[in-house]
């Protein structure tokens, strides 16, 4: 993929005259979409952290935002700013856009394309983005950048890695304060608030007042992006523990909601905020990231806020068969997805790339939730925020053994409750259990509960004091563990439990 995109050079649009990527990067474009095309390589480090490839790329894309490289000038380190809404390996972009620049050179739709948003002829393509101009200037998807630091802090364990990520990220944090307790979308070039966009700080591409025709429909359409910027507070959690990265998002969410009214007897939330103050009143609050809220924080009154359905259900002990019908259901869907692939018709050359996303029979959500207790990483490229995550000592990898399966029953701020079975009525296993995707966690005691010969060592409840536990499986047998830890509380690694720095 990286040479087939920087091998495809447009004619018109001038940031990829050169090549769509340079260095291996995408050469100027919104972290909207950069963070899409990461998704695979940001989480790439959890199965080969010592692929010395991926170390050049992981400490290459950081220094893209870290003033490191010439070429790419992304970032003001004395506003602390990223200058541009559209960034990347050839630095930003510092005018304003054009339809072109993000609708890439004209192509043949009719009779041929079907493009993701409906439109009909490339004319629509254009008109899609006719608004999408206002770019100059630090907007919150930019946050989504933090998570190449991260992967590099990860990997290496620099700490210029870390001390960016966290000066970036407060940096935020303080604008959020000074705005009154809402983000705010557009952060001009002399680090004030909404200074390249008229002074408001809800302007801007993707701000809280982007309100756009759609071209296809000819419906006006929100696209407020705003809270996607949650992933960098996430990466800053991850690094520091520290909780004053989740409760600012919860101030904004109580913030926001408190601008409810009542339209023909029932409450409306506003979702939306221009010149008129705020709008896009819906019945359902405002809460963008109400689950990742309550995952950092565990909070009870986080969790309340979520729909008391499918896994908080399962969680609170309300629906105990979610595992297996969501089990079931994530079966069905990789059968139509896979029939789907076979009975597709269209050929590369009437093909976006775009298209076979939708065919993708992968589905890992429930697994997450329920081998791991974590939450999705979503699209934009985030890390991988769980509570467990299992190696196998015998092959020296990355996942469960073979045979093995594994069940979070419960969580809280404190515990965790996990079920182990090993499948296979001949063989012994060995598992490690780590606590967090990047053993951000410390298990402090582990203790049995129902066990059938599943043991810890010389106890079945032993004291841990560290990030992994081994575990011992007999034939055919398993049993419920009882891990109590200490959230947030190591630095993060992407080492393996066998490996040294």
């Amino acid at each position: 993929h990286l040479r087939q995109f920087t091998l495809a050079k447009t004619k018109d649009v001038p940031m990829a005259r050169d090549g769509m990527y340079y260095k291996e990067f995408p050469v100027t474009f919104d972290w909207l979409h950069n963070g899409e095309g990461l998704v695979v390589f940001n989480l790439q480090g959890l199965s080969d952290p010592h692929d010395r490839l991926f170390e050049k790329r992981v400490r290459r894309y950081a220094g893209f935002y870290m003033d490191e490289d010439p070429q790419a000038k992304n970032y003001d380190p004395k506003h602390k700013i990223i200058r541009s809404m559209m960034n990347g390996s050839r630095g930003p972009l510092l005018r304003k856009a054009t339809a072109l620049d993000w609708a890439g050179d004209p192509i043949d739709v009719e009779h041929r394309f079907k493009p993701g948003h409906g439109e009909r002829n490339y004319q629509e393509m254009l008109d899609h983005f006719k608004d999408y101009n206002d770019v100059v200037g630090d907007h919150p998807l930019n946050l989504l950048a933090t998570s190449l630091a991260l992967n590099a802090y990860l990997l290496t364990g620099e700490e210029k890695y870390k001390k960016w990520l966290l000066d970036y990220v407060d940096a935020w944090h303080g604008r959020i304060d000074e705005n009154g307790g809402i983000i705010p979308t557009n952060v001009g070039l002399d680090g004030q608030i909404g200074s390249a966009a008229g002074g408001k700080w809800y302007g801007g591409v993707y701000g809280w007042g982007f309100t756009v025709r759609d071209p296809v429909s000819g419906r006006m359409v929100h696209r407020n992006s705003h809270a996607a910027g949650m992933t960098g507070f996430g990466n800053a959690l991850l690094l520091t523990g520290d909780q004053k990265y989740v409760d600012v998002w919860r101030r904004q969410v109580e913030l926001v909601n408190k601008n409810a009214k009542t339209v023909d007897g029932k409450l409306v939330y506003p979702h939306m905020y221009g010149d008129e103050g705020w709008y896009d009143f819906r019945p359902e609050p405002y809460g963008p990231r109400n689950e990742d809220i309550w995952y950092w924080s565990m909070r009870r009154e986080d969790f309340d806020r979520l729909p008391q359905t499918g896994w908080t259900a399962f969680l609170s002990g309300k629906d105990q068969e979610f595992p297996v019908s969501t089990l079931r259901a994530d079966l069905a869907t990789i059968r139509a997805k896979v029939q789907a692939i076979r009975a597709d018709t269209t050929t590369p050359d009437t093909r976006l790339a775009d298209d076979p996303l939708r065919l993708n029979p992968c589905t890992v959500e429930s697994l997450i939730h329920l081998m791991l207790g974590g939450i999705h990483p979503r699209k934009e490229g985030a890390p991988l925020h769980c509570r467990v995550r299992y190696f196998d000592p015998k092959a020296r990898r990355a996942g469960l053994p073979p045979d093995v399966a594994a069940l979070v029953e419960r969580l809280d701020d404190a515990t965790t409750t996990l079920v182990l079975v090993n499948l296979n009525q001949l063989d012994p296993a060995d598992v490690i259990v780590q606590a967090g995707a990047y053993a951000e966690h410390t298990i402090v005691r582990a203790s049995l509960d129902q066990p059938i010969d599943m043991k810890l060592g010389l106890s079945q409840d032993v004291a841990v004091g560290g990030p992994t536990l081994r575990v011992h499986l007999e034939p055919g047998c398993g049993g419920r563990l009882k891990l109590t830890m200490k959230r947030y509380s190591r630095q993060p690694t992407l080492l393996q439990p066998w490996d040294t720095r």
